[in-house]
């Protein structure tokens, strides 16, 4: 059983709460009729005390679809119990169950309101049974203060975690927003390069055709024409390689694969390319440069002084691989915020970069240490669902 989940989960949001809780309390009543026969803590039940003994744990199957009437329940089963001094310690574990689970699942002021109640019923009890035994009284407050406290501590826990966990998904949310508002910038400079082609592609063919009729150059007007058809086809690609993301004002020229050596220079780390003489859509290669840009930058963060980066981007079967190691035994490596997980904000955005032309984006600790972000690029960018 997963500890953290334990504690952190909401228990009335617990997938089948009624079957797990029947079986819990199964169990508790196996351990009364355990403590029953063999501890010496009031008479033995009689055919009686067992009846009330086992019926203080049926309710305790709907402890968390209804924790206050499974503890009222529990109660009219226990003060009967407790009054004809049967074995007083055999209901206990089925008794501190639903008070925790009243202390876990609400308010403070319920919280404190119904711990009066049950320690002023328990103690009433008490004195009625065992008026001398002011040591139990202690002990039994005792009990039940701790027990109040340790659920309302879970349920302010988790109620912590809650938080935090809403932030990191709203985080990382605007993190994949972010990214696309810049695919959208990048789009925009791809789609203007592209139209101005096909402006001046047209131009060639209207000269071709009104500089001389009659010796027209049929291919030099085809090659035109099919110019402005493969500009067509692949701007048509680049948009609907967009997510559904707002327009935003373009920053500077459009980055490429030609601007990866000055990009990993800067960040101290090494370099090959091996994509030979073949041509690089746009789209993909501002999407390397992109995924290698956040590489570097979280490498440089969380990497250590002393780690080796390496950046390696080659061609194979008409797919784009960009790989990024980081050697550094530092947590995180080049996988930024999110850690060695390979979860953080960083690999989210580097994630949409790279779904955004169709392809993957791997990352995570190498074997032997580090850190490594590998995505594979395909340089047919294909449409891709919103």
């Amino acid at each position: 059983m997963d500890l953290a989940a334990l504690f952190t989960r909401d228990p009335q949001a617990a997938p089948s709460p009624v079957r797990h809780d029947a079986t819990a309390a199964a169990a508790f009543a196996v351990l009364a009729t355990v403590i029953a026969l063999t501890v010496d803590d009031g008479r033995r039940p009689d055919a009686l005390g067992w009846a009330l003994l086992l019926a203080v744990h049926v309710p305790l199957a709907w402890r968390r679809k209804a924790p206050l009437p499974v503890l009222l329940a529990v109660a009219a089963c226990v003060a009967p119990y407790h009054g004809l001094d049967y074995m007083h310690l055999a209901p206990l574990p089925a008794t501190m169950t639903a008070l925790y689970t009243v202390a876990a699942t609400s308010r403070p002021k319920r919280t404190v309101i119904v711990g009066l109640a049950v320690t002023s019923l328990t103690l009433s009890m008490q004195l009625f049974v065992n008026p001398h035994e002011m040591v139990e009284v202690l002990r039994i407050s005792g009990w039940v203060t701790a027990v109040l406290v340790f659920g309302a501590s879970i349920r302010l826990y988790r109620q912590l975690v809650a938080t935090v966990v809403e932030k990191a998904e709203r985080e990382a949310e605007r993190k994949v927003t972010e990214e696309r508002l810049r695919i959208a910038r990048d789009l925009h400079d791809l789609l203007a390069h592209s139209i101005t082609l096909i402006g001046v592609q047209t131009s060639v063919a209207a000269h071709v055709l009104v500089a001389d009729p009659d010796r027209l150059d049929r291919e030099a007007l085809v090659r035109a024409l099919d110019g402005i058809s493969e500009t067509c086809r692949e701007a048509r690609a680049e948009v609907r390689t967009t997510l559904d993301v707002l327009r935003a004002a373009p920053e500077g020229p459009l980055p490429d694969l030609a601007s990866l050596p000055d990009l990993v220079r800067s960040a101290g780390a090494d370099l090959t390319v091996r994509t030979g003489e073949a041509k690089v859509p746009a789209a993909v290669g501002a999407a390397a440069y992109r995924i290698v840009q956040e590489s570097l930058t979280n490498a440089v963060r969380h990497g250590g002084p002393d780690a080796e980066v390496r950046v390696d981007v080659s061609l194979v079967e008409e797919v784009l691989t960009v790989r990024v190691t980081n050697g550094g035994a530092a947590s995180g490596g080049t996988g930024g915020s999110g850690g060695s997980g390979g979860s953080g904000y960083g690999i989210i955005g580097m994630r949409e970069r790279a779904r955004s032309v169709g392809g993957t984006l791997r990352a995570g600790p190498r074997v032997g240490g580090g850190f490594e972000v590998t995505a594979a690029l395909p340089l047919a960018v294909r449409e891709v669902a919103a």
